[in-house]
C-alpha cells in the first residue's frame, strides 16, 4: 500500500511514470494465443518501437529491437570499480479477457467508497478490490469500464522508463550497468521463449510486473495448459435418433467432472492451486476445451494435469464413437528455488523498497511473470511492484503515489549494486 510519507525521489518521479503510462495504455497491444507468428500481433510493434524511440531520446546506449520484438538498452557503469550488471524487465501485451482497444483512462482524486466507471455499469468497490481502503486521498488513474487499463504491465514500462530518465538526467548517481529489456507476448506465456539470455550479459534481473506497493515476490505458480480436442458424430438433427454424439454435451461433461468446492480459482486462494477451464470453441460434432493449471508444487501440477487426463478418459468412454484427445505443456515453473541460491538479488531489492519508505513484504505470485522463465533460463529474476490492482478487467486501477514508489525502488536497486 502507499504510504502518507513519500519520499522525494518517489514523488518526482510519479508524475514522469503516470504521464508515460497515459500514453502507452492508448495504444492497443492485445497478445494471440492463437497465433503462429513471433510477436503474436504485429500491433505490439507499435509500443516496442516507440520505446526504442524514447529510449535513444534519452540517450541510453546500444539501444535496438530485434526480429522477435524485443526492445534492449544499456545504462553504462559510472563507476569505477567492477560491478555486478543488472536488469529491469517488463512486458508490454495485455491478456486476452478484455479488449484493449480505445483505452480511455480516467485520473481521479479518491475520497473513499465505490467508483462508479462512467456510463458503463462497472463500478469498483472496495468490497471487491481491499486495496481502495488504504489509497484515500490518493490519485488513481482507471478504466471507463469498457476496456481494461493496462497496468499490467506497461505500468512496469512507464515505471522502468521513468527511472531510466531519472539516472540519465542525474549523472552523479553513482550506478553499475543497468540494462532495460521490453518485451512482447507475456500473458500468453511466450514472452522470452526466444529471449537472449545467454548473451544479454545481466548476472540478476528484476520484472517490474507486480502489485500492491511494497511487495516483493520470489515464488511464482507453476504452470501448465491442457487442451482437449473433442470430437463427437456429425448428422442432421432431424435424423440423429441413435446416430448424433453432441460433442458440445461431451464438453459440458467434462466441465461437470471437475472438482466442486475446490481446485477452482473462484474458490481458492493464497498458496492453493486450481484448474481453470479458459476457452471453449466449437460445434456439435467438435469442441475445443483449453484450461489452465496453476500450483506453487510441481507434483501438484502434474497431479491436476493428469486429473484433467482421467476426466476426459472418462467422459470419452461414455460412447465408443466419440474421442477426446488431450494436450499438456508446461508454461513456466515456480522460480523459488532457483533465488533461494542467490539471496544477495532478493536482498538487495528489499534494501531498495526499504529506501523508499516502504517495509518489503514477500509475496508468491498466484500468476507467472516473465522472471519465472528468465529464472529457469539461468538469469534469477525475481518481481517488483507496480502499483496496479485487478488486472485482466474492465475494474482495473493504479494508484500514481505507488508508480513513483516503484521507479524510485529501481533507481535504489540501481545504486545498491554500486555499493
Amino acid at each position: 500500500m502507499a504510504t502518507d510519507t513519500h519520499s522525494s525521489l518517489a514523488e518526482r518521479l510519479a508524475g514522469d511514470a503516470a504521464e508515460r503510462f497515459l500514453r502507452y495504455v492508448r495504444i492497443d497491444t492485445q497478445s494471440d494465443e492463437d497465433s503462429e507468428t513471433y510477436p503474436s500481433t504485429t500491433k505490439q510493434l507499435d509500443l516496442l518501437r516507440l520505446l526504442a524511440g524514447e529510449l535513444g531520446e534519452l540517450g541510453v546506449a546500444d539501444v535496438s529491437i530485434d526480429d522477435n520484438g524485443y526492445v534492449t538498452g544499456t545504462l553504462p557503469s559510472n563507476v569505477t570499480h567492477e560491478t555486478p550488471t543488472i536488469a529491469f524487465f517488463a512486458h508490454v501485451d495485455t491478456a486476452r479477457e478484455v479488449t484493449g482497444a480505445n483505452v480511455d483512462p480516467q485520473r481521479i482524486r479518491y475520497e473513499g467508497g465505490d467508483i462508479p466507471l462512467g456510463t458503463s455499469g462497472s463500478t469498483i468497490r472496495p468490497s471487491e478490490s481491499p486495496e481502495l481502503e488504504h489509497h484515500v486521498g490518493h490519485e488513481l488513474i482507471t478504466t471507463d469500464g469498457t476496456t481494461l487499463l493496462g497496468a499490467d504491465d506497461k505500468a512496469g514500462v512507464a515505471e522502468i522508463m521513468a527511472a531510466v530518465a531519472h539516472l540519465q538526467a542525474n549523472r552523479d548517481i553513482a550506478h553499475g550497468a543497468v540494462k532495460i529489456a521490453f518485451n512482447p507476448d507475456e500473458e500468453i506465456g511466450r514472452g522470452v521463449i526466444h529471449f537472449p539470455v545467454e548473451t544479454f550479459g545481466a548476472a540478476a534481473a528484476y520484472t517490474v510486473d507486480g502489485s500492491t506497493a511494497g511487495e516483493v515476490q520470489t515464488e511464482t505458480f507453476s504452470g501448465a495448459q491442457v487442451r482437449m480436442y473433442i470430437k463427437g458424430r456429425a448428422i442432421h438433427p432431424g435424423w440423429a435418433k441413435g446416430e448424433l454424439v453432441n460433442a458440445i454435451k461431451l464438453a459440458a461433461a467434462v466441465i461437470e467432472k471437475l472438482p466442486k468446492g475446490r481446485l477452482s480459482p473462484e474458490t481458492t486462494e493464497e498458496r492453493e492451486g486450481y484448474v481453470h477451464p479458459i476457452v471453449v470453441e466449437g460445434d456439435s460434432s467438435a469442441v475445443e476445451l483449453r484450461f489452465i493449471v496453476r500450483d506453487f508444487e510441481d507434483d501438484l501440477l502434474d497431479a491436476n494435469v493428469e486429473l484433467l487426463r482421467t476426466i476426459a478418459a472418462d467422459v470419452a468412454s461414455t460412447d465408443e464413437r466419440c474421442s477426446i484427445e488431450v494436450e499438456s505443456f508446461i508454461q513456466y515453473r515456480n522460480m523459488r528455488d532457483t533465488l533461494q541460491k542467490h539471496p544477495e538479488i532478493v536482498a538487495n531489492l528489499e534494501e531498495a523498497v526499504r529506501r523508499t519508505g516502504l517495509e518489503p513484504k514477500r509475496t508468491a505470485i498466484r500468476g507467472g511473470t516473465d522472471g519465472s522463465a528468465l529464472t529457469e533460463m539461468g538469469l534469477p529474476t525475481p518481481n517488483i511492484f507496480t502499483g496496479g490492482h485487478d488486472a485482466h478487467s474492465e475494474r482495473e486501477w493504479i494508484c500514481v503515489e505507488d508508480m513513483g514508489l516503484a521507479a524510485a525502488t529501481l533507481v535504489e536497486l540501481a545504486k545498491i549494486w554500486a555499493e
